[in-house]
């Protein structure tokens, strides 16, 4: 049984002020929510004053990108040696907007993923389709790509370390969300995938978040899924009752 993740990715929102009022919140409505992973990630300069005020708690901190060497004349970059002591768990690679805006591509998410897992976090790698290759029927050849480019050379051991995220980019942030049988389609191909790069165990283990315009609404009938592991929550995750609402409707 695949324990149920629910990762809230704040983007570029909440000064380190507006942050702790967030947490502080959010750790009053989760207190007695247990069985599901919970995770933040806010923005690098937030994560040093969120991760004091996590300590003791069961919300585990996440960081939204990561560069893959761990020191050197890198202007502007953060490295997963960092991440990791200011007490970051989770790092999030290849979201959409990355790809998109900052041109990240297969490789360059393979090697942030390798990056992480040397390092001992836990990477969320996102894989998915824009409107125009979906309309074109071209989901699950995106789908393919981005699996087998961003995950090139792992073992069986380092897979089972990750998390997988499917982010439909045309539900991001638009109000849409693929329908839950939607979802769950691409999720079983991406199990499948999996089962042909590694084996049927590891296929088995590995949990695939869902990301695609996550509400308190919407979340029971996408966690109904017998593939879908959890969500990786953009604009609902900046309020704690909604996000406290989608971690609670995760758990049923």
């Amino acid at each position: 049984m695949r324990r149920p993740i629910i990762a809230g990715n704040w983007k570029l929102n909440k000064t380190p002020h507006e942050a702790i009022l967030l947490v502080d919140e959010l750790k009053r409505e989760l207190v007695d929510v247990t069985g599901v992973d919970v995770l933040v990630c806010p923005p690098f300069v937030d994560l040093s004053e969120v991760s004091d005020a996590l300590v003791d708690h069961d919300i585990a901190l996440g960081a939204q990108n990561v560069f893959w060497e761990d020191s050197g004349a890198f202007t502007g970059e953060i490295s997963a040696p960092m991440l990791k002591d200011l007490g970051v768990a989770y790092v999030i690679i290849g979201h959409s907007e990355r790809r998109q805006y900052f041109h990240e591509t297969n490789e360059t998410v393979n090697k942030r993923l390798r990056a992480v897992l040397k390092h001992g976090l836990t990477p969320i790698v996102c894989v998915g389709e824009n409107l125009s290759q979906r309309e074109s029927n071209k989901t699950f050849d995106v789908i393919k790509d981005h699996c087998e480019g961003s995950l090139s050379g792992l073992s069986v051991e380092e897979m089972k370390k990750a998390v997988l995220a499917y982010e439909p980019v045309w539900a991001i942030g638009t109000g849409k969300t693929a329908a839950p049988q939607q979802a769950q389609e691409v999720h079983v191909f991406i199990r499948q995938l999996l089962g042909k790069i590694f084996d049927a165990d590891t296929a088995d283990s590995v949990r695939i978040q869902y990301g695609g315009s996550v509400t308190p609404d919407n979340i029971v009938l996408l966690m109904a899924q017998p593939d879908i592991d959890g969500a990786l929550v953009g604009g609902a995750s900046l309020k704690a009752p909604s996000f406290s609402a989608i971690v609670k409707g995760a758990k049923k």
